[in-house]
C-alpha cells in the first residue's frame, strides 16, 4: 500500500467519522434535554379548621395519621328525676307534727289531713307515736269510687279536669279503656275538700326559725284576761275533738282586740287566706302557751313585738274562712288547742 498516495482517503475517513460522532453527541444532548421533567413528589395539602369541627391534637408518641381514627359517639342519656307516684307510709315518731311531717314531705298540711282524716279524728292535734299516716306524693285528695260515678261527675266535684284522673299515673289506668272499680281509691292531684280544715301552725319562740328570731318578751302571768269587750259567744263554741279548736267571740267589725296576757307577736299575718284564719295574730306567753287571734280586720303588731296583757293588738272583722264579723280565739299549750273556758275569768 502506498501511503503517500493513500493520505487524502484515509483523511476523509477520519474526518467523516469525527464528523458523524460530533453530529451523534448533539442529538443525543438534544434528545436528553427533551425529556419532560420527574414530577415532584406529591405532598398533602395542610389541614383546615372549619368552624364546626374542633381540631383533635396527635396522640402522645404517635402522629398526625391517628387522626384518622374514627371516633364513636360516646351516648350518655340524662334521665330526669322522676315524680314519685307511690303513696308512702309513715309512722308517727315522738316530737312529729302534722305540719312538720308535711313539710317534710312538700306538700300541703290540709293534704296530709284529708288523706288521713280517720287518724287525725277531726283535731291535727290528735297524733301520737306509732300512728301510721299514708303519705301522698302530691297535694290533692284521694277519693273511693262510688257506683255510678263517671270521671266527668268526679271531675265536676273537685273542680278539676276529667284528664286529671285519667292521666296520674299513680292510679295506673289503661287509657285504652280506663276504667275504676266500685270501692277503689283514687288519687286526684290538685283537688280539695269542701271541708277546710281551720289550723294554723303554733309559732313560739323556742320551736320555729320566725319566733327564734324575735327573743324574749313579757313574762306570761298564770292566768288569761278576754280579749274583747264582750263576753259571749257568736258561731262556734268550743267543740270537743278539736273539729273546732277554740271559741268565736261577740265582736263588731272594728271592735278593738286586746292581748290575753303578756308576750311576744310570733305570728301577724295580713291578706290571704291562712288556713281559714285570714288576718291572723299569735303570741307567745313563754310559759308553754300560745294565745290565737283570727278573721281580724286589722292588725296593729308585727312580729317580734312585746306586748302587755290588756294592750290592743289589733280589730275584729270577717276575713279568711269566717261567715259574719267576730274573733275567732284559741288558747294552745305545748303546740295542742285546749278550751279556752278553763282559762278565762
Amino acid at each position: 500500500m502506498n501511503l503517500l498516495k493513500d493520505k487524502p482517503r484515509l483523511f476523509n475517513i477520519v474526518s467523516w467519522g469525527l464528523t458523524a460522532l460530533v453530529v451523534l453527541t448533539l442529538a443525543g444532548v438534544t434528545v436528553w434535554r427533551l425529556q419532560p421533567a420527574p414530577a415532584p413528589a406529591a405532598t398533602e395539602p395542610a389541614p383546615t379548621e372549619s368552624a364546626g369541627t374542633p381540631s383533635l391534637p396527635a396522640a402522645a408518641g404517635g402522629s398526625a395519621s391517628a387522626l384518622s381514627i374514627t371516633r364513636h359517639a360516646a351516648l350518655k342519656t340524662i334521665i330526669p328525676t322522676r315524680q314519685p307516684y307511690a303513696v308512702v307510709e309513715y309512722t308517727v315518731s315522738r316530737g312529729d307534727s302534722l305540719f312538720g311531717i308535711a313539710a317534710d314531705f312538700n306538700i300541703k298540711p290540709e293534704t296530709l289531713y284529708w288523706a288521713n282524716s280517720e287518724v287525725f279524728s277531726g283535731s291535727p292535734d290528735s297524733l301520737k307515736p306509732g300512728d301510721v299516716l299514708r303519705i301522698p306524693p302530691v297535694d290533692g285528695v284521694f277519693y273511693k269510687w262510688q257506683e255510678g260515678d263517671t270521671f266527668q261527675s268526679v271531675a265536676a266535684e273537685f273542680d278539676v279536669e276529667p284528664d286529671v284522673i285519667m292521666n296520674w299515673p299513680g292510679n295506673n289506668l289503661d287509657l285504652t279503656d280506663p276504667q275504676i272499680l266500685v270501692g277503689a281509691s283514687i288519687l286526684i292531684p290538685g283537688a280539695e275538700r269542701n271541708d277546710q280544715p281551720l289550723f294554723i301552725q303554733t309559732v313560739t319562740v323556742a320551736n320555729t326559725a320566725a319566733g327564734q328570731a324575735c327573743g324574749g318578751g313579757f313574762a306570761g302571768r298564770d292566768y288569761f284576761t278576754w280579749p274583747t269587750a264582750l263576753h259571749s259567744i257568736s258561731g262556734y263554741d268550743w267543740l270537743e275533738g278539736g273539729s273546732h279548736r277554740g271559741i268565736d267571740i261577740s265582736a263588731q267589725e272594728g271592735t278593738p282586740i286586746y292581748a290575753a296576757d303578756n308576750g311576744v307577736v310570733t305570728m301577724a299575718n295580713v291578706g290571704g287566706w291562712n288556713y281559714g284564719y285570714g288576718n291572723v295574730i299569735q303570741i307567745d306567753h313563754g310559759n308553754g302557751f300560745v294565745t290565737v287571734y283570727a278573721h281580724l280586720s286589722a292588725v296593729f303588731v308585727a312580729p317580734c313585738t312585746p306586748v302587755l296583757a290588756g294592750s290592743q293588738i289589733g280589730a275584729a272583722g270577717n276575713t279568711g274562712n269566717s261567715s259574719g264579723a267576730h274573733l275567732h280565739f284559741e288558747i294552745r299549750y305545748g303546740g295542742s288547742a285546749v278550751n279556752p273556758w278553763n282559762y278565762l275569768p
